[in-house]
């Protein structure tokens, strides 16, 4: 049976299966795939989304329904496996992401649809190579790997799209770097709760901390009159709190914005497993752009495809960058903040990323 085709302007019914869309605590995945679900849905795609029920994601639900996207949130994959099946045979295209608890058993059944397009989304592929290359079992693939897929489609960028195909048998590969969404992420007024001259939104990560360490925690104790934010989820009690730097355990997506615009400037790290790869634009890098803040991250290579270091994000190697960045005048702030989001909505919304996907499935 031949492959289904991807024409120009058609609309497609997308299969997901994922870690999760319904819930934003603890994970990157969610707010990505809200983006790209509503961008699909705006431009006539018919997007179903299974996801595992689990009890930690359960609790921290903010998400229950979307306009045209069906969400099928389910208790085990024996129970799914039927739907699973009828939905994938009116599918035009399969997705499976790293992560996804049943991961390895849709790709399977994936299998048994020839004509579907499968493509295997990779959202943290540093550790999914390190992982492969350490010889360790990696739960959301198959023993087959990539090789099953008729498109890799990868986070991360630079080299290591070329060991996906080198190394592990992908057959075709492409980056879908993070996005924000214009509809989502936007300047909005400051919020007391969130007020801080320097913010941070992120999951605790332990490959983050030495660098969170550096650009905000000596930052801190370089400037003791001013104000930090921390906000996140799986801190662990002996992190190095600071009299000035204050915490708001979970954040959820719609308060985003707010938390962003509450403060002078936000910070991004990343992870060092990513960094090192390079080419590793975390999604909230973007959207704290979209709303119109002034970004302080860590550099990575890849980093100046993204933004323009010179102009529109400040990239801060030590604590005494963070402090210099600190005692910008407003109008600079302003300039640097108005330059990255205009790079975001030009370059970098969910929109952009689902035409880009668009071009890649229609030559596949």
């Amino acid at each position: 049976m031949s492959k289904i085709r991807i024409k120009a302007g058609a609309d497609m019914k997308l299969t997901i299966f994922g870690l999760t869309i319904s819930s934003s605590w603890g994970n990157g995945h969610a707010t990505i795939w809200r983006g790209l679900c509503r961008s699909f849905a705006r431009r006539g795609h018919e997007v179903t989304f299974f996801e595992q029920d689990v009890s930690y994601y359960s609790q921290h639900r903010d998400l229950t329904e979307m306009p045209g996207v069906t969400i099928c949130l389910y208790s085990d994959w024996d129970s799914v496996e039927p739907l699973a099946r009828e939905t994938l045979s009116q599918s035009d295209v399969a997705v499976v992401t790293s992560y996804c608890p049943d991961g390895a058993a849709a790709s399977n059944v994936m299998l048994e649809y020839p004509s579907l397009i499968r493509v295997f989304y990779d959202m943290d592929t540093p550790v999914t190579l390190q992982a492969l290359e350490r010889g360790e079992k990696v739960p959301y693939l198959s023993p087959r790997r990539f090789r099953d897929f008729d498109l890799v489609l990868s986070y991360t960028g630079g080299a290591v799209l070329d060991r996906l195909k080198r190394r592990f048998g992908a057959k075709r590969v492409s980056p879908l770097y993070g996005c924000a969404d214009p509809e989502v992420h936007v300047p909005v007024p400051a919020a007391e709760a969130y007020r801080a001259d320097l913010s941070y939104l992120g999951t605790y990560a332990e490959d983050r901390q030495s660098i969170l360490n550096q650009l905000l925690i000596q930052a801190s104790n370089e400037l003791p009159r001013k104000k930090f934010l921390v906000g996140g989820a799986l801190y662990p009690a002996d992190f190095p709190w600071k009299e000035n730097i204050w915490f708001i355990r979970h954040v959820p997506p719609p308060e985003h914005p707010q938390f962003y615009c509450s403060s002078f400037f936000t910070l991004n790290i990343t992870r060092r497993i990513m960094s090192t790869c390079g080419y590793c634009p975390s999604g909230r890098l973007f959207e704290a752009a979209a709303c119109g803040v002034p970004v302080i991250t860590d550099w990575w290579e890849g980093l100046d495809s993204f933004f323009d270091p010179a102009s529109e994000i400040i990239v801060a190697k030590d604590t005494r960058a963070v402090v210099f960045a600190l005692t910008m005048s407003r109008e600079e702030r302003e300039e640097i903040a108005r330059a990255a989001r205009k790079r975001i909505l030009s370059d970098h919304t969910a929109d952009r990323r689902v035409q880009e996907l668009e071009r890649i499935l229609m030559s596949c």
